[in-house]
């Protein structure tokens, strides 16, 4: 049945503002010209756009540089103001943008837990509260929040982890509560890590790939034929708690020791450079597992200093190789990116090696690479999905 004329309005004005998402400000004419649409239709939508505030004239192309053919248009971008938090285990750090992803501020705090729950979400709602007014926004449309731990599927709340501190649940509440007209929402950070790098970083050509994040925690998420996969409980990808060989133990379910993590955390990137003589200063807040495998990148690069770090590296990629394979032998995803402060700092010699590792490993053919964005890609994650939610309920046409 053909669609109402109410509703093919509505298509047209979604498909109009995605293409000025995706190219930026576009005449009348190049919105016809990748629309298909007809000049009359097109010049209806931009009148009916620019009536309900949407977009707005932002400038004029064209060697002549006027008339009405000339006109840019573009989407309003103080409609609608962002937030996105990266909450962790020490601290969070916060960036507010407008509806069209320009960073306006962005801020970060080590929050303390020693203090009780209540003065610890007071830290971190205050932190927000303070960057939202630095950007000059009154109230955000949406805030998206990249947190560790298991989402539940069914309420879309974080879950009570062992081992988390307990203000990372209240501080979910608290916010709604603070900013009683904002969407907020909360994501695994590994999951919203991953949707950044398909989006922004080492995977834009990929549909189905299988992200490592490795960094202070070790986690996974999985991107299945362009699809996010969570899993019946929100646990996919809790590769912390996969039982792997060289660890002298077994994972239980109040604990990763003795899995995956026991091989590639922080601490055991740590343990395992102190064996083989390696040393890093960290640099800017730099995680020292990161500072630790980027100054032995730089020594493998320098012959007379490879020997240690060449090992090191070397022994680091084997234990990443071991998780790989087993998420590799199971989803068969074809691609494994490196992400988190580790993989960002291995770069490609870190991604090289493990390749060699993983392709001894497994018949299934995998390219290994390294992630484009490193620790800064949870809080790119968030920032998309809350823009991501503010644009697909404003950009939403009338219902037919």
């Amino acid at each position: 049945m053909p669609a109402s004329p109410r509703t093919a309005r509505a298509i047209n004005d979604r498909l109009a503002l995605r293409l000025l998402q995706q190219e930026g400000p576009l005449t009348a004419a190049r919105l016809k010209e990748l629309t298909g649409l007809s000049r009359p239709t097109v010049a209806d939508l931009v009148e009916r756009l620019t009536a309900s505030g949407l977009i707005t004239v932002v400038g004029e192309a064209g060697e002549q540089r006027r008339g009405p053919n000339a006109k840019l248009y573009g989407i309003v971008a103080a409609r609608a103001h962002l937030a996105a938090l990266d909450v962790r285990t020490e601290g969070v750090a916060v960036l507010v943008s407008d509806l069209v992803g320009r960073v306006l501020a962005e801020a970060s705090a080590p929050i303390g837990g020693e203090h009780g729950t209540g003065p610890a979400v007071e830290q971190a709602v205050a932190l927000v509260e303070r960057t939202v007014k630095e950007a000059g926004a009154e109230m955000p449309h949406t805030v998206g929040i990249g947190a560790p731990g298991l989402i539940d599927p069914a309420t879309g709340e974080l879950r009570d982890s062992t081992g988390l501190p307990a203000w990372h649940r209240r501080l979910v509440a608290a916010l709604q509560e603070r900013l009683p007209d904002a969407r907020v929402s909360v994501e695994n950070e590994t999951n919203l890590a991953a949707l950044a790098e398909q989006r922004d970083g080492a995977a834009r050509d990929r549909d189905t790939f299988v992200l490592l994040w490795l960094g202070h925690g070790t986690g996974a998420a999985v991107i299945l034929d362009g699809v996010l996969r969570r899993g019946a409980s929100g646990g996919t990808g809790e590769i912390g708690f996969l039982p792997v060989p060289g660890t002298g133990g077994l994972p239980s379910a109040t604990g990763c020791d003795g899995g995956f993590h026991s091989l590639v955390g922080a601490a055991a990137v740590s343990r395992l450079a102190a064996e083989h003589g390696v040393t890093g200063t960290a640099r800017d807040g730099e995680p020292v597992g990161a500072a630790l495998v980027r100054e032995a990148v730089a020594a493998s690069r320098r012959a007379a200093a490879a020997g240690a770090a060449d090992r090191f590296l070397d022994d680091l990629a084997g234990r990443i190789a071991v998780g790989a394979a087993s998420v590799v032998a199971v989803l068969d995803p074809g691609c494994v990116v490196l992400g988190g402060e580790l993989g960002r700092a291995g770069g490609d010699v870190l991604a090289h090696r493990v390749q060699r590792r993983l392709d001894a490993l497994s018949p299934l053919s995998t390219e290994v690479r390294a992630g484009a964005l490193g620790g800064g890609a949870v809080l790119r994650g968030a920032l998309l999905t809350a823009r991501d939610r503010a644009q697909e309920e404003l950009f939403a046409g009338p219902e037919a």
